[in-house]
């Protein structure tokens, strides 16, 4: 899977990080909280911001394993990591960082994640993660997902899962039809097989819930106002063509509903955190 730009996902990490939910977070960080090391995969990298927004939860020593389909957001990665840290140096391809009092040494992997998943999760991490990438992918996907952590026994803690609620302000006449047809959108097939979209978060947390982990789910929503302007307007241009895509809305109402949303008003876009826990027996 690919198709986010670089440009696109350093427009969206301010309002991404600001959104997170305190409560998983917390969860986390006690989970971890006895350890002097862990190891973290992070599935669908992107250009690195998860590590950048769950480094300061972790231990001081950490390891992670960033992997995504497209090199070109790898190498994005290597390069915001870098410019992120306190210090950083190349040792071959690990990447060995400073950031406050962490000590955060980062490797690279592209990999098909509907193909190489029992592979990028080999050998076993202490901790799988993931931001803005459940949505995208297929209920089929997700039973195998979570069939290989609960087989490992691995912790997951993943942000940001779309959920399908919306808020503009002002609003416009539009807002229910566009995004119903967004709605639909989010579930064509983004590379997985037909995704869950706006059902990822019940799908996930029921899957996980039947494996026998413990399943803590939070709000956290994208509360944009002016200030997230160039955000708005980005995300509000892919919502209308993505509308319009579904034959649902028709070009021009897509086109009267995104001209309404130039100028800079707010936002609240639904979003999912979780933090699951196998069961120690």
């Amino acid at each position: 899977m690919s198709g986010f730009s670089p440009e696109w996902l350093d427009l969206r990490e301010t309002a991404d990080h600001r959104a997170r939910a305190s409560g998983p977070e917390q969860q986390l960080a006690a989970h971890f909280a006895a350890r002097a090391h862990v190891s973290v995969v992070d599935l669908g990298c992107g250009s690195g911001s998860n590590l950048r927004g769950t480094a300061q939860f972790l231990p001081d020593h950490q390891s992670w394993r960033l992997v995504d389909y497209d090199p070109q957001l790898l190498t994005w990665a290597r390069a915001r990591l870098a410019d992120w840290a306190d210090d950083s140096r190349s040792d071959g391809a690990l990447l060995r960082l400073r950031k406050d009092h962490k000590r955060i040494d980062v490797s690279f992997a592209q990999a098909d994640l509907t193909l190489e998943l029992t592979q990028v999760l080999t050998p076993a991490p202490d901790l799988v993660t993931a931001a803005a990438l459940f949505d995208l992918v297929s209920e089929p996907w997700l039973e195998l997902f979570t069939a290989a952590l609960s087989a490992a026994g691995l912790p997951l803690y993943t942000v940001l899962i779309y959920d399908g609620q919306q808020e503009w302000q002002p609003i416009h006449p539009q807002d229910g039809r566009v995004l119903r047809a967004f709605n639909s959108h989010q579930q064509w097939d983004k590379g997985f097989g037909p995704a869950t979209g706006p059902l990822a978060p019940a799908v996930l947390a029921g899957l996980l819930a039947a494996r026998g982990y413990a399943v803590h789910t939070a709000a956290s929503p994208w509360l944009l106002g002016p200030e997230d302007s160039g955000l708005q307007r980005e995300l509000a241009t892919g919502i209308a063509a993505a509308a319009s895509e579904t034959g649902d809305v028709a070009p021009e109402e897509a086109a009267d509903w995104l001209a309404a949303r130039r100028e800079p008003g707010r936002a609240t876009i639904g979003h999912s955190d979780i933090f699951a826990t196998p069961s120690p027996y």
